[in-house]
């Protein structure tokens, strides 16, 4: 029974991170910052903080604000440095187990890490681990962080750090806590994103700068790719401890993921996307009358859209945003209902028009198709689907909890075939390298790509080694904590 009103028909970004040291409020502080971040997930979040004596957990399912908000559960967080993490399960990643931050006593101190991304050897090194000895308390490849840092032979901890992220491979933006420092890394690639922020003397880690707003902090850098910065009372040291790789940050971050009013890799989220919409229209523009954003996503490039085209942008689809994730649908009947409850046409607008539609992206396809039905019913004489990115043909395995390749649509059928399937009268998408050149690039670098863009193209930037041994294309997700 899905979950849904759409089912499972959308890409989901899988976590947020956030953390500031040295703030009389700091849980208080970190709540606020993940509810910026609420947008990269919305299953559950969790707080770490440290009082200067001892580390404090707290761990829910649900909304920040129906949780962390609570005046009990900030009491129970009492420090001055506090790092937090707000996720998104993936298929086999749900129960508070795998909520994150993960926290353990070990040798050399408490330790509590908080993780974007997503590991793709942790189930070969969790294996090795396991025949070690160590014992796993859930299903997350964050933990497997945890258990290097343990069994690392180094002497100091910000080499036992070290050398635990240098067993890794995949993408990884973290967050972590000692009784005396906040760390924060970011892989050799740089495919998630993590900002420096500053509020009045107190160092802040964060996912994006929307999460540096809210509290009214600055920024000041983004993390560079292959960076760790150790951050304590003798101030912020920066630290290159990988080889130096070419950067490939995700581009999708850019289409959906981020929050429209960041800003990532000095790129502004919001102006890239009306570039998107403004480099769809160079690209494909048929005879019509209204630009219509798929809500919300849409918008931005919906916007941009209308206004190379020429053509007058309208709100033709309501988005209701008092409709949760958990709505349950009975029945066929009601589950028919279900595009409805979300999205609603504004027939006055539609009706007799001939309508370009704009969507971010078409995963599984069956809610475009909901969708245009729903404003063919409204007296659309035409509909005219436009996507602002590249087809999705690959599964992502940096921290996206994507459908497997086969249940793609643009993995097995062709433009053509999908423009049948969900009935609209043409589809065109976004060119690999007209969303290269939105972002600021003159168009894609075959041979040194400058962003990771395998959803589209299947080039992936890093080994893949659970997937090339495993039997299951979702065996990675199945990790469930990368995020």
């Amino acid at each position: 029974m899905d979950e849904t009103p759409f089912g499972d028909d959308t890409l989901h970004e899988e976590c947020g991170v956030f953390g500031i040291f040295q703030r009389t409020d700091a849980a208080a502080v970190v709540t606020l910052g993940l509810h910026a971040l609420q947008h990269r997930g919305q299953e559950a979040a969790g707080i770490v903080a440290h009082d200067g004596t001892q580390f404090h957990v707290e761990r829910h399912a649900g909304l920040i604000g129906d949780t962390f908000t609570k005046a009990s559960v900030l009491e129970r967080l009492p420090g001055e440095s506090a790092i937090g993490h707000t996720r998104y399960a993936t298929t086999g990643g749900g129960g508070l187990r795998n909520v994150q931050p993960f926290f353990a006593e070990l040798s050399a101190g408490g330790f509590a890490v908080a993780h974007n991304g997503n590991i793709t050897n942790a189930l070969t090194v969790q294996r090795e681990l396991q025949r070690r000895g160590s014992i796993f308390s859930s299903t997350s490849d964050t933990e497997t962080i945890l258990h290097l840092v343990a069994t690392s032979g180094a002497r100091l901890f910000v080499d036992k750090l070290i050398d635990a992220m240098s067993r890794l491979e995949g993408a990884f933006s973290l967050v972590g806590l000692s009784a005396n420092s906040m760390i924060g890394v970011r892989d050799p690639l740089g495919i998630r994103p993590l900002v420096l922020g500053d509020l009045e003397g107190s160092p802040i880690l964060a996912s994006e700068t929307c999460a540096l707003d809210i509290i009214g902090a600055t920024h000041v850098r983004d993390i560079e790719a292959g960076e760790m910065v150790v951050i304590s009372e003798s101030g912020i040291e920066s630290i290159f401890p990988f080889q130096t790789r070419r950067p490939r940050f995700c581009i999708f971050e850019y289409v959906y993921f981020a929050r429209p009013d960041s800003n990532i890799e000095g790129r502004n989220v919001y102006d890239i996307r009306k570039k998107i919409g403004m480099e769809l229209a160079r690209e494909s523009h048929p005879e019509a009358d209204i630009v219509v954003p798929v809500p919300d996503s849409g918008v931005p490039a919906a916007i941009g859209y209308a206004q190379e085209a020429n053509l007058p942008f309208e709100l033709g689809i309501i988005r209701n945003h008092y409709v949760g994730r958990t709505f349950i649908q009975p029945t066929d009947s009601i589950r028919h209902m279900g595009v409805k409850l979300k999205h609603n046409a504004n027939r006055k607008m539609i009706e007799g028009k001939r309508v370009v539609l704009v969507d971010d992206s078409i995963v599984r396809g069956t809610t475009s198709q909901k969708i245009v039905q729903m404003v063919r019913e409204a007296g659309a004489s035409e509909v005219h689907m436009r996507i602002a990115s590249p087809p999705t043909s690959a599964s992502c395995f940096y921290g996206v909890d994507t459908p497997e390749k086969a249940k793609l649509l643009a993995s097995r059928m062709t433009i053509d075939e999908m423009a049948e399937f969900i009935q609209v009268d043409s589809l065109a998408f976004l060119s690999i390298d007209g969303l290269y050149r939105a972002c600021g690039e003159t168009g894609r670098h075959k041979v040194a790509p400058q962003f990771c863009d395998a959803c589209f193209t299947g080039d992936y930037p890093t080994s893949l080694t659970d997937q090339d041994g495993a039997d299951n294309v979702r065996q990675l997700s199945l990790l469930g904590g990368a995020g």
